[in-house]
């Protein structure tokens, strides 16, 4: 059985994204009817990045985090422009609505209000890494803590089936580029080895794949339009994990990598799919290659903690049960049973002790606090106090530990 990696994940974890200051989000409004590689390019914005991300890194550092990142300041929205940095990608304004699955979750929420979904991009032409997204801001990061803790950062990464399953089958790519899903899948997957790779050569040890698509898999409403199309979800979701498993196949052994799954974090607070993760729980644990879940569980719609006796013995869980969405503080003395109730579950499935599972275990918010640069229906006070009882959970269950 593979050894369980600690340090990372550390016992209080964020997932990310954090509230921009005013005149960051005023300047990116500004910036709202650009193309993302027009974005990136900005040097008033890159000014006020920098400052920006100075501060939040002192702020994480003064709360007590060791997974610290730059607050995916330099990101209009959470994935970043890794896939538009690929050659073979391109962004398309004003899309067709025929390209689009409308059951998937975040693009049946746009169509809803009469609007497109945000950041069309499509695949035009062989897909090649030509150059990273990620490793300049990277390599500004790192520059903003002692050297002793580089290995700590994290920094977050795009999912690498997040432009096929909002596409309707055949929709995705090009047929005269690539026959199959298989065949673009492959080129995908190199170019998420090479960015790993880049990253890995420049430092990073600790890496986290956001992936709301794997979530929705949980939907029963999107699961109804793969049914009534005619396509088998169960099929899609098995090819997704095998991407997954080629993405990371010669990632180094001392490479941390995470998985963080949410139901949406659109702007002020707005959420896309519920169900909860019973319906992928034994593939999701057991068939992706990966270290730790982070995981939403701050309301209902992430169902129950049962799930989790899928959990290996060899993997760790990040419990999202502080929510990021709203001001009000969760009681810790409720919050601290219910991370005992998922450490029983837990330690059951696995047939370890209470004490055992809970070495398996952190505590984080559900998500990220601007997975969107609009932010969360919370204030910067709201966020740092969140962030304040996420270390303040943690310290009461593992007194002393990072």
């Amino acid at each position: 059985m593979p050894a369980n990696k600690q340090r990372p994940p550390f016992r209080a974890e964020h997932l990310g994204s954090l509230l921009r200051p005013t005149e960051l989000v005023e300047k990116r409004i500004q910036l709202d009817d650009k193309k993302a590689l027009e974005i990136v390019k900005d040097d008033e914005l890159h000014v006020l990045e920098d400052g920006a991300i100075n501060e939040i890194v002192k702020l994480q550092l003064d709360l007590g985090y060791h997974a610290i990142n730059d607050g995916e300041y330099r990101r209009h929205q959470f994935w970043g422009t890794f896939f538009p940095n690929l050659e073979g990608f391109e962004e398309i304004v004003n899309p067709e609505w025929d390209i689009f699955r409308m059951y998937v979750p975040d693009t049946a929420a746009f169509t809803e209000t009469g609007h497109k979904p945000g950041e069309t991009i499509v695949c035009t032409g062989k897909i090649k890494h030509v150059g990273s997204a990620y490793l300049s801001d990277w390599n500004y990061l790192k520059k903003l803590v002692p050297a002793d803790k580089v290995k700590d950062l994290k920094i977050t990464l795009a999912a690498p089936e997040w432009y096929h399953l909002r596409y309707k089958k055949g929709r995705a790519y090009p047929k005269e580029v690539y026959a199959t899903d298989e065949e673009y899948f492959a080129d995908i997957a190199k170019a998420y080895q090479t960015e790993l790779q880049l990253l890995y050569d420049n430092g990073c040890r600790n890496v986290t794949i956001d992936d709301p698509n794997l979530a929705y898999f949980c939907d029963d409403k999107m699961i109804a339009g793969f049914k009534a199309d005619g396509e088998d979800a169960d099929a899609l979701l098995d090819s997704y994990i095998k991407l997954y498993n080629d993405c990371v196949s010669s990632r180094p052994s001392d490479m941390h990598l995470g998985i963080h799954l949410c139901r949406g974090n659109f702007a002020y607070s707005k959420h896309f799919s519920e169900g909860g993760y019973d319906r992928i729980a034994t593939k999701l644990f057991n068939n992706i290659d990966a270290d730790t879940y982070f995981l939403e569980y701050d309301t209902e719609r992430a169902g129950n903690f049962e799930p989790l006796k899928e959990l290996p013995p060899h993997k760790n869980v990040v419990l999202g049960v502080i929510t990021s969405k709203f001001p009000e503080l969760e009681d810790l003395e409720e919050t601290r049973g219910r991370v005992f109730q998922a450490a029983d579950i837990i330690a059951k499935g696995a047939g370890q002790t209470r004490e055992e599972a809970l070495k398996r275990i952190s505590v984080s918010p559900q998500c990220g606090f601007a997975s969107h640069h609009l932010g969360n229906a919370v204030t910067r006070d709201d966020m740092i106090a969140k962030l304040k009882l996420v270390r303040s959970l943690a310290d009461s269950i593992w007194p002393g530990e990072p």
